[in-house]
Formats: structure tokens, sequence, C-alpha cells
């Protein structure tokens, strides 16, 4: 009797030493308790943006990556993008977007933008440099040749909103579509992806369709490649499933046929009404009293993003040429490089003109526009 007692008290006493060696352990030491919460919770989720009405989730099963690389190949993977791109991501302070260089900056159900960098074939400003000419004066300069003014005369918008600015995207990004044509494809997208009902189109709004991206596609260029037909036309069935052809090999060759028959007018359109990189083109046959060979056909260099822009709103050649005038002066003056800048940007139309239809000398067009081909304008 006295032995079960004995006993029963040890047992007891076991029990109180582990009960206060687990409090002890757990309260004296809270990392141990975070470290285990943090265990049980290391997913994560990420909202990424691709582009315009084109988000999607990521998940890390593992928790946040450590570095930003290692982010940047889960969402390649996990989204199917391809090509270099760099992230933003939306700042709770600023309620913003910034760029990430740490993904420490990024919790949780956070959101992250994706923005592609132009590739090899584009330049690496979405501005043309200028390209200094060769030391051949003698040379008669080519009609297309690729010398521009500085980078901020492209940039410059608010004297030429003609000018472009950014070159051929490495994603089309195709536009938002007339109110009624988006309802009509919400509502035939839901149908396709529930089973599979390919949308049928009226010729109007295949039309608006076609007239709408033909707008877009002029932003870049006026005469795309067959290659980036083929990416606009993918574009639009891969944003709107419900438009693919059915029996076509790539599911939408007959969109890109159409959009060449669509650019084909539109540049028809934009010639009549005075577009100067169309006008370039106009001629037929050579006429009496003109220069131009019917057979050079003047079409933007690889990259080339402003070939032969119109003149700033408000002027003309011959105002312009008292603006080149009034730059021979500027540029003998010392500390004067803004006025020259200004001048420079906009006058940049009237030089472009200039190269393409005159096609003068290097030696006649550098005593035409000497600050061109100074050191500060070379360098920008």
């Amino acid at each position: 009797m006295v032995w079960g007692i004995i006993i029963f008290f040890k047992c007891i006493s076991m029990v109180y030493v582990l009960i206060i060696k687990y409090c002890l352990l757990f309260y004296n030491f809270p990392f141990l308790q975070i470290n285990l919460l943090t265990s049980m919770s290391a997913s994560a989720v990420l909202r990424i943006i691709l582009g315009q009405d084109d988000s999607t989730k990521l998940t890390l099963p593992f928790g946040i990556p450590d570095s930003v690389e290692e982010l940047k190949s889960e969402i390649k993977r996990q989204c199917d993008v391809s090509g270099d791109f760099r992230m933003q991501y939306k700042d709770i302070d600023f309620d913003e977007f910034l760029n990430l260089t740490s993904t420490s900056d990024i919790q949780n159900k956070a959101t992250l933008k994706v923005i592609y960098v132009p590739g090899a074939s584009s330049t690496s400003s979405p501005c043309l440099s200028p390209q200094t000419p060769t030391q051949d004066e003698n040379r008669s300069m080519s009609s297309d040749t690729d010398i521009l003014s500085s980078s901020s005369s492209l940039s410059s918008s608010s004297s030429s909103p003609s000018l472009r600015c950014s070159p051929w995207p490495d994603a089309f990004p195709v536009p938002v579509f007339v109110y009624d044509v988006e309802i009509q494809l919400q509502r035939a997208n839901s149908d396709f992806e529930s089973n599979g009902t390919l949308f049928s189109l009226s010729p109007k709004m295949k039309s608006d369709i076609l007239e709408c991206l033909a707008s877009q596609i002029i932003k870049y260029k006026a005469y795309p490649s067959n290659a980036e037909f083929d990416a606009v036309a993918e574009a639009l069935v891969k944003k709107h499933p419900c438009l693919r052809e059915q029996g076509s090999v790539t599911g939408f060759s007959g969109w890109k046929i159409s959009l060449k028959y669509k650019m084909a007018n539109f540049r028809t359109k934009l010639r009549n009404i005075g577009c100067s990189e169309l006008n370039v083109n106009s001629l037929k046959r050579k006429q009496s009293g003109q220069h131009t060979s019917p057979n050079q056909v003047k079409k933007p260099r690889r990259a080339e993003v402003n070939y032969c822009p119109d003149f700033p709103v408000g002027h003309t050649k011959e105002s312009l040429e008292q603006e080149r005038l009034s730059l021979l002066s500027e540029v003998t003056k010392k500390n004067n490089e803004q006025v020259v800048k200004v001048k420079m940007e906009k006058t940049f139309a009237y030089r472009r003109h200039e190269v393409i239809e005159d096609k003068p000398f290097i030696a006649n067009f550098k005593e035409r526009w000497p600050a061109l081909f100074s050191e500060r304008e070379a360098s920008s």
C-alpha cells in the first residue's frame, strides 16, 4: 500500500516536471514558436500583371524566393513568359508601382507588374539615337539614311504629336474595341470557355476590329513585316479565343490576310489626308520636273521609329526654314545649348524631309545643319 502511494506521487511529479519544461521551452524561446508557425504557412500567392487586361495568380508553395532572379524564373515557368523583363511592385505607402530590386519589398498577396525589355532587334532606348555620318563627304546621302536628331527631339511629342517614341513591342497590345464589340466578345469568350463554341462575326463587326487594330499598328510603324502581322493576329486570338479560325493550322491565318488588306486601305486613307510618311511613296511614275524615282519605295529601316514625320502643328516648310536660319546664328553663341536643343527638336521633321526628298551630299547637309554634327548632338 505504501509503495503504491509512493509510485503514484512519483508519476504525478514526473508529469509536473514535463509540463514545467514545456512551458519554459515554449515561452523562454519564442523564436521556436515563430519558426513553427512560419513553416506551417510558408506558401505565398502573388498577382502578376502581364499586360493590359491580362493578369494571373502566381503560387509559390515554398514562399517568396530570396532573390529577384529566382522570382523571375518562377514567373517565366508558371506564366509562360519569354524574353527579358523587369518587375515593379505595388507599394503600400505611395499606392504606386515602384521598381523591384529586392524580394524583401513584397509580401504574400502582393501585386507585381511585368515590364518587357526591348530585345536585341530594338534600340536600348525607346527613342532612336543619332548615327554620325562617314568621313566621305563626297558620297551622296541615301534617302533612307539613319541620320537623326538627338533622342530628345523624338521625345518632344508636344511639338509634334505624330512623332513615334516606341519601337515595335515584343508582345503586341491588343486595344480595347468599341463598347458594343467588347460586350459581344466577352460573351463569346465565355461561351468558348464553357463549350468551345467559336464566334460567328458579322462583316461590320470584323471591319470594326480590323480598323481598331490598324489604328494600333500605325502607332509603331506604317509598313509591318510578315512576322509582325503574325504577332498581331496571334495576340488577337490569344486575348479573344472565340475568334480562332476553325480548320486553320495557326488559328489566325485568315486574320493575318485581312489585316494586310486593312493596313493597305488604312495607308491609302492616311496618304489622302496628307501623312508625310506615306506621301513620300505616293508617286506611281516619275513626273516632269520631279527628281524622285518611281521605283524607290521608302520604308523605315529596322528599329527606325520616325522615318518621315509630319511637320509640327502650326508650322510650314517656310517657317521651319526660318528656324533653321536662326539656328545657324544660335549655334555660334557660347553657353547656348538649351536654345539650340529646343530649335533642333522643333526642326527634326524638317531635317527628315530634307534627307529623304532632297538626298543632299553630306558636306552640304553639314553646312546647313552644323548643330547636328556637334559633339553634344552626336553623343546624346
